[in-house]
């Protein structure tokens, strides 16, 4: 039989979860859970800020990669177009842009299995020109080695995105072109180099609840819980397997999808829970219950690489209609 839940004061955040603990936060009703990760958001947030961040794909396409959700893997044929890699200029006016239009943070994707050492000065020239801006700055490249983590941090980079997707266990239905241990392997790279981790995962791709627990608890027992963690809902897109068969079994509900932000917010209290993918075809009612389980983080802009998010004004007017403002600098982690 397994161990009752040990519930903790939130002042103090575990890195010693049981993966039966976090299955049984899932099981609570759901008006208890929600009251709960309520609590500890506020404890060490203020519950009407929001971060704004806001992503540009700064190289689209052909990835090598087969992770099975995605649009820009070579291994599909979705119509989507691959582009090369931007120059610094092109990306640094995007982030002026992003800035003027309320954004804190601003994020550079690249569509690669890891980065190659003959891009590293490009990328370095985007990051110090956003960082140069007053932005926190974040990427997501793919794969590092440890050197290029220290490099990325010299060039001033702020965060690092690497996603571990799903639960171990459900990784191989997602991607078989790196391991779970890859992942991890970068984010210690990152951590080491002294940058803040920006690491979640993505529901509704056909896992279990015992494997959306499983990835938090993966998240929760890391050596430092991220940073942030966004948590994207599925955008089913057509030409990809996941995608393909999402469509046909149906979307996550959305109530699972509230107790998967409340179960983040209580493992891993002192991080930025993020909306991410999916977010524009969730209603404000849905959106407000996230926030109210504790996501206190957005993507703004209109696209998320390249699935789509609702406009700047539809954002602006859903915060002032719950009476929500962007957090402030100081404030976020």
């Amino acid at each position: 039989m397994n161990a009752p839940v040990q519930f903790v004061d939130p002042a103090l955040p575990r890195h010693d979860w049981r993966k039966d603990e976090i299955e049984a936060l899932f099981e609570l009703p759901f008006m208890e859970l929600v009251f709960q990760a309520a609590q500890v958001h506020r404890r060490w947030f203020d519950p009407s800020e929001l971060q704004l961040s806001q992503l540009l794909s700064v190289k689209t396409g052909g990835c090598a990669e087969n992770c099975g959700y995605c649009s820009q893997s070579a291994s599909f044929k979705t119509g989507l177009q691959a582009s090369k890699l931007m120059d610094a200029d092109t990306v640094i006016a995007a982030a002026k842009a992003a800035q003027a239009g309320g954004a804190q943070r601003f994020c550079m994707g690249a569509a690669w299995r890891d980065l190659k050492d003959r891009d590293l000065p490009k990328v370095a020239a985007m990051i110090g020109g956003v960082k140069a801006l007053g932005l926190e700055t974040c990427a997501t490249l793919g794969m590092l080695t440890a050197d290029q983590a220290v490099a990325l941090k010299d060039a001033g980079l702020d965060y690092y995105n690497h996603n571990l997707d799903t639960s171990p266990e459900y990784y191989g239905e997602v991607v078989t072109t790196r391991t779970y241990q890859d992942r991890l392997d970068t984010l210690a790279h990152v951590r080491d180099a002294g940058m803040s981790t920006c690491c979640g995962g993505i529901v509704g791709m056909g896992e279990t609840r015992s494997d959306r627990a499983g990835l938090l608890h993966q998240l929760a027992t890391l050596p430092a819980h991220p940073d942030s963690l966004p948590v994207n809902a599925l955008v089913p897109v057509g030409g990809t397997p996941l995608g393909d068969r999402i469509k046909v079994e149906g979307e996550l509900d959305g109530i699972e999808f509230v107790r998967t932000i409340a179960v983040a917010r209580l493992v891993c209290p002192k991080s930025m829970v993020r909306l991410s993918a999916g977010r524009e075809g969730m209603s404000k009612e849905l959106q407000a219950l996230c926030f109210l389980a504790g996501a206190n983080s957005i993507f703004v802009g209109g696209k998320l690489l390249t699935t789509p998010l609702p406009g700047m004004d539809e954002d602006t007017l859903m915060l002032a209609d719950l009476g929500m403002r962007p957090m402030t600098m100081g404030a976020q982690a």
